[in-house]
Order: structure tokens, then sequence, then C-alpha cells
């Protein structure tokens, strides 16, 4: 099968390395790319230790196995459940026996699949520990593979660490043709079925691919998005979204919607789509653009919750943050969307609170921002500007900011048509004074009108917009945005509109000061 292409290292040039210099062919062939090169490549260099993290131990193992029979060298295997082929059954003593399969020309590997669970024993660690000095002149290489970058602290030096990726479209189309052999079971084109397999691995597609020949007599997209959605809401930080309600059902954000779909529709050769960042009070609309705008340029929408990457483990976060980033990258295109970052990313300071966690998580994501494959586009949002790392918001980590006002009276009034239209309220029926609401309270005033049986007007009167109840924070963050954000409804620089202060951002009191010229001022 074959591997996904990751690209290849830039060749450096060569120079004696010793005892270390792979003797065993005199003009090696250029190594394969993925996984299978980049563990040609260290095994070459006589890397004694090598970690793949992978949660697909035989398909590791079937790699491994190609490349020592390509290359002739020797393989031996070790798993927790007993299945130890050539080799003993103990860990200790299979790593202990390493040593003396190596004779200084071929390389011998080891392969142990899932060993951490026995690293709480001194005498294994003391065993990788004289395998690993022995194998730099011995040629023996010992390769741990587990889900997890986790090692105790003897061995976290010892060892390369290499990820195992998900497949790509190439690697689940030969998945695909593997299950459906049968006339008429493959769709054509094939697209739609491997874009909904992306960011499966090998084993659940190939369970998706049975699924939907079960259901459907055929492959189709319906059972792989359903089992991929499973799969990211069974507790992890990622969940998906498809379908729903384009731009049509959106109102407002002319400026925002325009960009965005002429940055994702464009197809420009030169230069890829980024994302963009959203600030704005709650219930202006955020959250809705980042899935319509899925659904708008034919991508599933991916939710990350940064506080779900979190963990308590030493290492957790960094895992959690690498195999959802990955899982991201393998689903696009997509759009990836983060909302309130600013309370997920809180802890940035670097505070002693967390052990510096929070800062290296953010860390880790602006490098992943800086660095992003392309076809990931990223929205996302935050209601306190205050709170946001000024490393976020420069320039480059984004294609623009916006700033999500309130809407204004032509907005709200096509608010009111598409809930009105949603819950049964009649057309007829007059609209309560609405100055200063988000879209969010249109709605809630229409569903309580619905659930209530009551009037627009009284079903108002449960309604407390947050132009009101956060006058004082709405004032400040206008003020933060204005000519630091682009006007998400009218586009150009955001400046506050004359009805601001109308629309609850008015201030505590009307205060003059006597110029000096004998003239009056207002603070406000």
């Amino acid at each position: 099968m074959p591997r996904r292409s990751r690209g290849q290292s830039p060749q450096k040039p060569s120079r004696d390395r010793g005892s270390r210099r792979d003797r065993s062919d005199s003009a090696p062939p250029a190594p394969a790319a993925g996984l299978v090169g980049r563990l040609a490549e260290l095994i070459a260099a006589a890397f004694p230790g090598v970690l793949v993290t992978s949660d697909e131990p035989q398909e590791v193992l079937r790699d491994l196995a190609r490349l020592c029979s390509g290359r002739k060298w020797n393989l031996v295997s070790w798993s927790a459940d007993g299945n130890c082929e050539g080799g003993p059954t103990d860990p200790q003593s299979a790593v202990a026996a390493l040593p003396q399969s190596g004779d200084g020309e071929t390389p011998s590997l080891l392969a142990m699949v899932h060993p951490q669970r026995y690293f709480n024993s001194p005498e294994l660690l003391a065993a990788v520990r004289t395998a690993l000095a022995a194998g730099k002149t011995r040629r023996t290489h010992l390769i741990l593979i587990q889900p997890t970058g986790d090692l105790p602290p003897e061995l976290r030096r010892d060892f390369v660490t290499v990820a195992h990726p998900l497949p790509d479209r190439q690697e689940l189309e030969a998945v695909a043709r593997g299950v459906a052999t049968e006339a008429g079971e493959l769709p054509e084109p094939l697209t739609p079925v491997l874009d909904a397999a992306a960011g499966l691995t090998r084993s659940e597609a190939e369970n998706a691919f049975a699924l939907s020949l079960v259901r459907h007599g055929k492959l189709d997209p319906g059972p792989l998005w359903e089992l991929k959605a499973k799969q990211l809401a069974a507790g992890g930080p990622l969940s998906l979204h498809r379908g729903g309600a384009g731009f049509d059902a959106l109102g407002g954000m002319n400026a925002l919607k325009g960009l965005c779909r002429t940055a994702l529709t464009n197809g420009s050769p030169r230069a890829e789509a980024k994302g963009v960042l959203l600030l704005g009070p709650g219930g202006v609309g955020k959250s809705s653009f980042a899935r319509a705008l899925g659904r708008e340029v034919d991508r599933p929408t991916l939710t990350l919750d940064v506080g779900g990457l979190m963990a308590g483990l030493v290492g957790a976060t960094e895992e959690n943050t690498r195999r959802a980033l990955a899982t991201v990258e393998a689903m696009a295109p997509c759009v990836l969307f983060v909302d309130e970052v600013e309370r997920a990313l809180a802890g940035t300071s670097g505070g002693a609170q967390d052990s510096g966690v929070s800062a290296r998580l953010l860390g880790t994501l602006l490098s992943w921002l800086a660095d992003r494959p392309a076809g990931v586009f990223v929205v996302c949002t935050a209601n306190d500007a205050s709170k946001l790392p000024p490393e976020l918001t420069r320039s480059g980590r984004f294609d623009a900011t916006f700033f999500l006002d309130l809407p204004g009276e032509e907005e709200r009034r096509g608010i009111w048509e598409t809930y009105r239209e949603r819950y049964g309220v009649a057309a007829g029926e007059s609209t309560p004074a609405d100055g200063g609401w988000t879209g969010a309270e249109i709605e809630s005033c229409c569903r309580l009108s619905a659930l209530l049986g009551v009037s627009l007007a009284e079903a108002a009167t449960h309604v407390v917009p947050v132009s009101v109840s956060a006058a004082e924070p709405l004032a400040k963050l206008r003020r933060w945005a204005s000519g630091r954000c682009l006007d998400a409804e009218a586009g150009g620089v955001y400046r506050p509109r004359e009805n601001a202060l109308e629309d609850g951002g008015s201030p505590r009191r009307k205060t003059q000061r006597t110029r000096s010229d004998g003239g009056n001022f207002s603070l406000n």
C-alpha cells in the first residue's frame, strides 16, 4: 500500500560517521517518503532508539517488515500480548538479547509494541540503556511503537520520536478499492467518499467503507461522515459540523462574508487563505458565521475546544494538541473554528499555576498557525480584546481581524424575518423596541413567543439585551476595536456608528469642564 507523501528533507553533504556509517549498501537507494523513508534515514544513520507514535501498530509493523525485507535488514518483533516473532516473550529478555543480534554491519531491529506499561521496572530501564549504548557500534536498533510519546525521564533524551501520519487520500483510495471489489460498488467520482474518510485511521476507514456497502450497496459518504462525527465527539477536543444554513440565513456581515467567500473560492495559485479573527460581544453571530462559512464553501467545519486540550498529566496537553492538529491537517480542506479563544488561553502569562502548560500550548498553536498546511481556514472568535495574547493578533496570523458590532436597524429587520418564519410568529405582529439587540436576543424573543404562546411584545419583557447587561464592557470593546479592526458589515476600518451610544454604550454621567478660553467641553 503506498505511503503518505510528506516531502523529503533537504540533502546534506555526506560525511564519514565512522562506525556509525551504514556499510551494508555502498550506494543506498533514496528512501521513500513518509514513515518508511524517515525510519530508513534514522536506521542508516545508526540511531539506536526510535519511538513511533501511532494508533495503528500493525500498520507500522508492516511498514518495518517491508523496509527490512527490501534492505536485507534483520527484524524481530515483540508485543505485550505475547505475540513475539523470533524472540523472547519477556520484555527485559528481548531487550537484553538485542545487542547480541548485531554484527556491526547489517542493521538488526527489535520492534516493541506498547511497551510503555512495563517501564515501571528499573531492570527493564537498565536493559534499555545498555542496549542503546551498544547499538551505535553494533548496528542494533530499538523501535518502540505506542500511542503517545510518553517515556520515563531516564529515556526521554535517548529516543527520537517519529509520528505515524493518518492516511492521505491516496492511501484511503487503496483501502476503498480493497473493500469495494464488486462492480458498481465504487462511485465515480470517488472524491466525495475520500473527503468524508479523511481524518480516519486506516482501520476506521475500512470499517466505514464496509458499513456503507451493507447500507447502500456501494461506497457512500453518509456513513463515513456519521462515523467520523462520532469518533471526534467521543471525549476529544474536536467536533464536526456539516450542512445547515449558509450565508443566506445569516443577516449582515456583508464585508466579512465577501472576503471569506472570495478568499476560499478564488483559487489563487500563489496565495493561500489563512483565516480571520472575529471580535465582538456575545450573541452577534460569530459562531453562526463559522458554521455557515463551511456550508457556503462546501467544507466541513471542525470546532476546537482549546480547554479540552488541557490535561493533568505531564506531557498530556502537548500530546492532545499534536493529535488534534494532525486530525485537522488530515481533514483539509476544512474550516477550523476556535470559539472564545481568549478564555482558553487566559493562563498564557507564564504563571506557575499550571507549570507553564498554557504558555507552551500558546506557542504550539502560534507555530502551527504560522506554518499550517494549505486548505485549513481558521476562524477564531473573542469577546474580550484585553485578554487576547499580543502574539495572536500580530499581522500575518490571520488574513484580517473584524469587529462585529450590534446589528443596525436594517440588519435587525432581516433577522426578525428569519426567526419569525422559523418559530411560526405571524408576519403582521408588531415588533417590540429592539434598539441594541443582538441576533441571539431576537431569536430568544421569537422562541419565547412561540413557547409561551404570547405576543412578541410580552416575550420581549423576558429579554435583557447585552447592550444593557454589559454596557460598560461593550463600550470598552468598541473603543479598543476603533481603528484596529475592520468593520464586518460596511468594510474598511471600524469606527463606532453615530448611534452606538443608543445601542447600549451610554455614558454613566454627562459632565462638563470649563476650558481656559471660557468655553465648555464634554468628557463624554
